[in-house]
């Protein structure tokens, strides 16, 4: 016998604001995340834009003695996780501790942590480099400082898979909790940008403006010239349907199968074959028991790049093109920017439309590069019984899942949600 495996609480330091309540209200509210980067000097780049995290407390979340030793973004990862617990209304004690664990997926890290580690080494040399940044400039650091903080004893692991990091992360998570290996798991996904990053990205001419044109994201759009890069994480709370109810919570969604696959591609590119991208979505419907007609929404990888967005859709078309039946389908990348795990972030917002029953808008998109039904500039009321969330990662990694609604029995007294 497996569990069935649901998201009982989240949490997120995003673009659009820390918290489930400010992050559904910019998001369902078509607010944008992107703007002019202020936190260092942009002036000598063709890029100027990003989707920074600007209203994040650490203060709020993580007491001083362990804050002192955590770089940017495992504040924003440990932040996201307690949120996330509180949120499932689950405390630490002695008799469950050893029972949760984390498992986050984090595409680059610390990357300011690592360049000013590096200019010290080479500029100043090794007796010079404070101690309290080598702990911080690998990628399990901030799994490793959130288990320290919140005090939980259980698994814990880092998924490092580029685009796809933190929508695998959520389906090895979700796995543990299916066959029993955990009773609780935080899963999502970290990432920040710093100058360091920044620069690389824009002479490996990552980043809109690829072609000189206007600089935006603009996700499944035909004038789409590059991602806006994004920062933040997005932590999902899962335990087992019997466990949530016995605790008198009605979980927000359950996490009904996932799939993964891949294609043979360059290290920075996408194939040009969507079979890769179709064969993880199928098996994700597969895993979870439903045809593709009863898909009722799509959260999108597109992030406004080219090869990435030309895949996506034309995954998407061979699915959904010919159904009577076609699913809506937005991308929150024109709002909080490509963090590279940003699957968190997604995560969080696609189980948000399912509770809240409305799906956010695709910003920067106006002229669909394929006649699939989009949520465009605005979001739309709709109910939802089945989300799907792709995260589809450069190299040639995809991962697909199904996110479908759960109702709490009639007669649970003192049910929160």
């Amino acid at each position: 016998m497996t569990n069935r495996v649901v998201v009982s609480g989240l949490g997120m330091v995003t673009p659009l604001g820390t918290g489930k309540e400010d992050f559904a209200a910019n998001l369902f509210a078509g607010r944008s995340g992107i703007g002019p980067i202020t936190a260092f000097d942009t002036s000598r780049f063709p890029s100027r834009l990003g989707a920074a995290v600007t209203d994040f407390n650490p203060k709020d979340f993580i007491s001083i003695k362990n804050r002192r030793r955590m770089d940017r973004l495992s504040l924003m990862a440990t932040a996201s996780a307690r949120m996330a617990l509180d949120d499932a209304g689950l405390a630490i004690t002695a008799a469950n501790r050893d029972r949760i664990g984390i498992i986050l997926g984090v595409a680059y890290g610390s990357t300011d942590v690592a360049a000013q580690f590096m200019g010290t080494l080479f500029t100043e040399g090794p007796n010079l480099v404070s101690p309290i940044l080598v702990p911080n400039t690998v990628m399990n650091a901030p799994a490793g400082h959130a288990s320290i903080e919140l005090g939980f004893r259980g698994i814990n692991s880092t998924v490092n898979h580029h685009e796809a990091s933190a929508e695998t992360a959520i389906a090895y998570a979700a796995a543990e909790i299916q066959k029993g290996r955990a009773d609780v798991l935080l899963a999502g996904g970290a990432d920040i940008f710093s100058a360091f990053f920044f620069e690389i990205l824009t002479r490996f001419k990552a980043l809109s403006p690829v072609d000189g044109s206007e600089e935006g994201a603009r996700p499944f759009d035909i004038q789409r010239n590059g991602p806006v890069v994004g920062e933040g994480a997005g932590v999902l709370c899962l335990e087992s349907w019997e466990d949530a109810l016995e605790r008198g919570v009605i979980p927000y969604c359950e996490i009904g199968g996932w799939g993964l696959s891949s294609s043979p591609a360059p290290p920075t590119d996408w194939p040009e074959d969507p079979q890769g991208p179709v064969l993880a979505i199928q098996r994700a419907l597969g895993a979870a028991g439903i045809l593709s007609d009863q898909v009722d929404y799509v959260s999108a990888s597109a992030n406004g790049g080219r090869n990435l967005d030309r895949l996506e859709a034309a995954a998407l078309s061979h699915l959904f093109a010919a159904q009577e039946k076609k699913p809506r389908i937005s991308s929150i990348k024109g709002a909080v920017g490509e963090s590279f795990s940003s699957g968190g972030i997604r995560a969080a917002a696609a189980t948000l439309s399912i509770k809240e029953r409305i799906l956010p808008p695709t910003l920067g998109l106006t002229t669909p590069l394929q006649p699939l039904n989009f949520v465009k500039a605005h979001a739309i009321d709709m109910p939802l019984a089945c989300a799907l969330l792709n995260g589809f990662s450069s190299g040639g990694t995809f991962a697909s899942m199904l996110m479908r609604s759960v109702d709490g029995p009639a007669d649970l007294h003192g049910a929160t949600r």
